[in-house]
């Protein structure tokens, strides 16, 4: 798992400094897939799959980043929509969505962290608890100044789910003005 978080970090610097490089944000999504599988089989990425796993002196305790499904019940998260297109916007627009979903699971629902690829994309998240049956919302506000062309952010939610993450996505065409 620590292995997935440093990979995560590196995803999250990179996703910074190229705010704007949509090749960038589709290797971002790649490896975003690649640590959700490796969090959902509690496996280890290695560039050669033969070679044996390096020993990490990791203080995490291993219950805190279970490698198998908890058992108990569970809360679960169902969203209407995972992914809105704006469609085309004008360059320097500041544009929202709102995701709603509902925790139709067996178990109080906690989102203890929310994040995306970009700065200039900004969620915002309920921080308390969401019961058994009970809706709520992830809002999205993305500012388009200086991102030319096709944008495709992801918002990363941490959750008491399984697995543990969650994502939605947006995507705009922004052009410039008179475009």
């Amino acid at each position: 798992m620590k292995i997935a978080k440093i990979l995560l970090g590196v995803i999250v610097a990179a996703g910074m400094v190229g705010c704007g490089n949509s090749e960038l944000e589709s290797r971002i999504t790649k490896l975003e897939g690649k640590v959700a599988a490796l969090e959902g089989k509690g496996g280890v990425a290695r560039a050669n799959p033969t070679a044996q796993p390096i020993a990490v002196n990791n203080p995490t305790p291993a219950a805190a980043t279970p490698a198998t499904k908890p058992e108990g019940p569970l809360p679960a998260i169902q969203f209407e929509e995972k992914l809105h297109d704006f469609g085309t916007i004008k360059d320097g627009d500041v544009v929202e969505h709102v995701f709603s979903f509902v925790n139709n699971g067996e178990a109080p629902l906690i989102i203890s962290d929310a994040k995306a690829t970009c700065g200039c994309t900004v969620p915002e998240w309920p921080k308390t608890p969401i019961a058994v049956g009970e809706a709520g919302q992830i809002k999205v506000r993305f500012n388009s100044k200086n991102k030319p062309g096709v944008q495709t952010k992801t918002v990363t939610l941490t959750t008491n789910t399984w697995p543990t993450t969650q994502r939605v996505q947006i995507k705009a065409n922004v052009v410039k003005e008179g475009q």
